[in-house]
């Protein structure tokens, strides 16, 4: 077996690829923290690593965080041409009598999809969920059957969805982890749409007593402190507590995180930049190889070319706390020579990543090239030269 050591690999962690954003997995979290919050979850985007996580996939009340699955609906709908952001929905009687947050929209009003998101995403407005939901499906019952089906399409498997507000409901739940997978499928599918859950404020309506524009701002408390966030979403209710689904991005580098059952709103947003200065400052993401970069030269064994390249299939990042970087060995592991014929895309062998406080890493290195099978008469003659001179002679 041949094995490769890390100097040479490990160099190659510096150069800069770009990477999609993988949806994050259900596995052991990376870090330890102690949190006030009843359910958290904090991942690095890039890589879908857990680097902290508590009661991640305990079903809780999501309440105006299930309006992130609202919106994925709307922007779906624009992304494909069926809606239009100057098209305009009717608000009936039941959008204009929802209670809670509120767009304040008015019975007969035609409202422009673009205003009814701003009034979903930036003022929280129950009354814009359902005239969003009537517009789309024709009733907001129909709606929830969407989001459902939606939800599972996108890996959301302990989500249930009973109306388009978050609006107390015993079946409407959500889990920490397909909140943050929600956020990131937003982020990767709809960047176009993402800037509405960085505006600080909407203007819609008139108020009725002062006769002056009704100016909301947004509740997510991170947009208004200096630590890279630009969405995503509050929620409150009785029963689930304060809670935020949150991004920010330094660089490169983006965080999701997703706290519930907080006390305040205080709590929430002090808890919330706790975690996430936590998860840039002590925890960082490291670009080891891009899709199809060649890793190691194997020798080939009655091939018709002497070497074929070992590549790595898909681009390969790892979160890992800082401390650990020094301690990270990476090693190529095959068996020398390989014999031919070898297939372009056969795994040949595995890249081994390891460092202290980290599960081990293991990725299949594939033939980078097919390589033909010498001809008997080239067997033969590489057959002796491997006889009279070794290994090394073809």
């Amino acid at each position: 077996m041949r094995v490769s050591s890390s100097n040479k690999l490990a160099a190659t962690a510096a150069f800069a690829i770009s990477l999609l954003f993988a949806a994050p997995q259900a596995q052991a979290q990376i870090g330890q923290v102690d949190t006030l919050a009843r359910q958290m979850l904090l991942i690095d985007a890039e890589t879908g690593t857990v680097i902290f996580e508590k009661s991640s996939d305990e079903r809780m009340p999501p309440s105006s965080m299930s309006k992130l699955m609202t919106a994925y609906m709307v922007f779906e709908q624009l992304a494909s041409g069926k809606l239009r952001m100057d098209d305009v929905f009717p608000v009936s009687e039941k959008a204009w009598r929802m209670q809670g947050s509120k767009m304040f929209v008015h019975v007969g009003d035609r409202v422009k999809v673009e205003d009814l998101l701003r009034g979903v995403i930036i003022q929280s407005g129950n009354d814009a969920c359902i005239v969003l939901a009537e517009g789309i499906a024709g009733s907001e019952e129909r709606f929830a059957e969407m989001m459902n089906e939606k939800a599972k399409q996108i890996g959301l498997p302990n989500s249930v969805f009973r109306n388009a507000s978050g609006w107390p409901d015993p079946d409407h739940m959500m889990t920490a982890r397909d909140l943050a997978t929600l956020a990131q499928q937003i982020i990767i599918r709809y960047p176009q749409y993402y800037h509405f859950y960085s505006e600080k404020d909407f203007t819609y309506g008139i108020d009725p007593i002062s006769k002056r524009p009704i100016k909301q701002g947004n509740r997510n408390p991170l947009l208004y402190k200096d630590i890279g966030a630009d969405g995503l979403k509050t929620g409150h209710t009785e029963a689930a507590g304060y809670g935020l689904t949150a991004s920010a991005k330094r660089g490169d580098r983006r965080l999701i995180l997703v706290v519930n059952g907080l006390k305040s709103m205080n709590e929430r947003s002090r808890e919330a930049e706790r975690l996430l200065e936590i998860g840039f400052r002590e925890y960082d993401t490291y670009k080891l190889f891009a899709a199809g970069s060649v890793v190691e030269e194997a020798d080939v064994w009655l091939g018709e070319q002497a070497k074929v390249p070992l590549v790595i299939k898909d681009n390969l990042a790892i979160t890992m706390a800082r401390r650990s970087r020094t301690g990270m060995k990476v090693v190529v592991r095959y068996e020398n020579p390989i014999a031919a014929p070898i297939v372009q895309g056969a795994p040949l062998g595995t890249l081994l990543i390891t460092a202290p406080e980290m599960q081990p890493v293991e990725v299949p290195l594939l033939a980078g090239a097919s390589v033909s099978q010498l001809g008997f008469g080239g067997r033969i003659s590489a057959a002796l030269n491997h006889l009279l001179w070794g290994a090394g002679k073809k």
